[in-house]
């Protein structure tokens, strides 16, 4: 019927997403462009491993995975990247409360 291969039975969407708009993440691996990145020749690097970025967007695909817009700051390149690609920059419990516009904190 389709010749679309899933990487694993797990249904990530049913739950929310892992990271946040705005949180800071570095990439697990390099990460070659495969073909779908407009302007980059094919194998190109666009994050290198341990390179970090912010989350800007947040979508899914295949009905079964987020897909985190990842901001890179050293090459600049915006690139999608599943979960499983991606570390926190801060380990969560080392995240302190965000302040609010004033001084205020949460």
């Amino acid at each position: 019927m389709s010749n679309i291969v899933r990487d694993s039975e797990v249904v990530e969407i049913s739950g929310p997403p892992f990271f946040s708009f705005g949180e800071k993440v570095k990439a697990k691996r390099t990460i070659r462009n495969d073909g779908t990145y407009a302007g980059k020749e094919i194998g190109e690097v666009l994050a290198k491993k341990g390179e970090e970025g912010y989350v800007v967007s947040i979508g899914t695909f295949l009905q079964q995975f987020y897909i985190y817009g990842v901001e890179f700051m050293e090459s600049g390149n915006r690139v999608g990247m599943k979960r499983k690609e991606l570390d926190p920059a801060v380990a969560r419990d080392e995240i302190s409360e965000l302040p609010l516009p004033g001084g205020t904190a949460v």
